[in-house]
Formats: C-alpha cells, structure tokens, sequence
C-alpha cells in the first residue's frame, strides 16, 4: 500500500485529505472527477454569493445554496453506509454522512474565505463559525440547521447518557487529522460489517498508518484476515492485542478466536 508519506492533513483541506485517503482504499476512486465537482460548485456558489455581503449573509446563502437549491441532505432509507462516505457517491447523489457533507461544505466555506471549522462532537461532526462580534454559530452539517446549546445537550442524554452534560470542551474546533481518523474507523467498521473485506482490510492498513502499535486497530486487522482465511497474519495480530490488553473484556473472546484459528491453521497444513 501507497504510504501517506508524512502529507499534512492539518495544513491542507479536509477535502483534499479525504480525498487522499479514499485513493489509497479504493482503486476506482474518480479523484479528478471530485475534485472537478468541488470547483463546479465554488464556481456556482461565487455566481450567487456577493462578497461585499458581511459573513453571516454570505454563509446563510451558501446554507441555502448547499440545502435548498444543490438538494444535499442526509442519506435515508436503506444504504450502505460506506457509500454515504465516500466524496464521490456523495457529489453523485446529493446524500452522504455528516462528515461528507461537512467536508465539502467546509470546503466551499474556505475557498469563500468563510470562518467555518469542524467540531468533533460526541454524537456527530458539527461546524461552528466564530463571527467578527464574538458571536458563534453551529451547524448541522445533515440539513444546514443552527444548533442551539439545549439541542446539543438532548443529544448529549439521548445517545450518551441521561447523565451526560455539555462542555466547552464538546465545541472546540477539531484537526483534520482527529476527522480524518473517526471517518476511517467509521468506514472500516461500515465494510467490515458490509463485507467488503479488502476494502476494510485496507482501511484498517490506512489507520495503522497514523498509530502503527494501536493494539484495537491490530485486533481489528486480524479479525480481518480472519475472514480472509490468512489465518498466520490473523494469529500474529490476535496474539498481539492480547499481549498489549490482557484485561480488556473483549481478550477473552480473541482468545477463543485464536484457539479457533490455530487449529484450522494445523488441519489445513
């Protein structure tokens, strides 16, 4: 696998790096094409968005741009999950994840010289705007909706815990690199759960890259090969998580997959 050979996901697009990221698991996947749709978009966003407009003006417009007239929104219905992440499905159908659709509003947000950042949330990513006056602004990046600090706190309870409370910390702007890694995890889980192993296997490769000793992302790996029948390399990565995490609840079941695996490995050789 292409390494990501020390490439600057905090001094570039979350865009660009999602991009990358997407090259290196899929080989099919349309970068120039992407990255044609995204200037298309600047281009009709600056048609219809004055820059003599003050900041709020200006994105409410691009909110209502990206929403109401362009139609992206949230993926319902049945879908594979992997396809509401992947930038290219998303440009095609118009629905996609909150960090897709975030992406790429982000990325009109920075070639309009608009103060958008990502905020990793615990429930989903969310954009913020700090205005000039002090004020901020956040955004549900699946329909374009300001967000208010009692939203954020039901969310908080509903899918966290009825103990749960909102900080200041839950709204600080997160690095690319933070997004780039919960967006990985996320489709590897998606195509793992989706079966399409290769493409876990090598998003899992892809995460490994940014934490090579992460002993759940080497576990994850070796549940990979597991199902890839490369019971060696399995054996190697399930070994190594129950070394690194003897206590964790979890060792007890790899452990039980590892006596599985040794034996299948003895009859077939």
């Amino acid at each position: 696998m292409k390494l990501l050979d020390n490439f600057e996901f905090n001094h570039t697009s979350l865009c660009d790096g999602m991009i990358l990221i997407s090259q290196l698991i899929r080989d099919d996947f349309p970068s120039w094409e992407v990255q044609q749709q995204l200037d298309t978009l600047v281009s009709q966003a600056r048609e219809e968005i004055s820059m003599g407009w003050d900041a709020d003006r200006q994105m409410e417009k691009l909110l209502a741009l990206f929403y109401g007239e362009w139609g992206f929104k949230d993926a319902g219905g049945v879908y594979r999950l992997s396809d509401a992440l992947w930038l290219d499905n998303v440009l095609k159908n118009r629905q996609g994840s909150a960090v897709a659709l975030g992406a790429i509003l982000l990325w009109l947000a920075e070639q309009l010289a608009l103060p958008l950042m990502p905020v990793v949330f615990p429930t989903q990513l969310i954009l913020r705007a700090d205005w000039m006056d002090g004020d901020m602004m956040l955004i549900n990046p699946f329909n374009g909706e300001h967000l208010d600090r009692h939203t954020l706190d039901v969310w908080l309870k509903g899918n966290i815990s009825p103990m749960a409370q909102l900080f200041e910390d839950d709204l600080t702007e997160a690095d690319n690199v933070q997004v780039i890694n919960k967006m990985l995890y996320t489709l590897k889980t998606a195509l793992m759960e989706e079966q399409q192993l290769i493409l876990a296997l090598r998003a899992s490769e892809v995460l490994l890259q940014f934490n090579p000793e992460d002993p759940y992302e080497i576990r994850d790996r070796g549940l990979i090969y597991a199902q890839l029948d490369c019971e060696h390399i399995a054996l190697n990565d399930l070994n190594y998580f129950v070394e690194q995490c003897p206590e964790d609840p979890v060792s007890e079941m790899i452990r039980a997959q590892i006596n599985t695996l040794s034996h299948k490995q003895v009859t077939l050789h």
